[in-house]
């Protein structure tokens, strides 16, 4: 998940009637989110569903995890990943 300038906006600009720690909890869910898919991807050498010779492992779902952090409960997705 690569998160461009327009999806971070989006994320940041949420419904102004949502309270401030809502949309700085949101936030860095997603801003979390992206680097962890960012670093799998760079660790297994493909994007999703990419087919590439330098691949060393594939994606193989997900698990939840809680990150407790100043903005709140985070619920993130960790990626398995399985040798190839």
């Amino acid at each position: 998940m690569t998160l461009d300038q327009s999806a971070l906006l989006h994320v940041l600009n949420q419904p102004r009637a949502a309270e401030v720690g809502d949309r700085v909890r949101h936030a860095a869910e997603t801003i979390y989110q992206a680097l962890i898919e960012a670093e799998l991807t760079a660790v297994i050498g493909a994007e999703p569903h990419q087919r590439t010779k330098a691949r060393t492992a594939q994606r193989n779902g997900h698990r939840p995890r809680t990150l407790t952090a100043t903005a709140g409960d985070l619920e993130l997705r960790i990626p398995n990943a399985a040798a190839v």
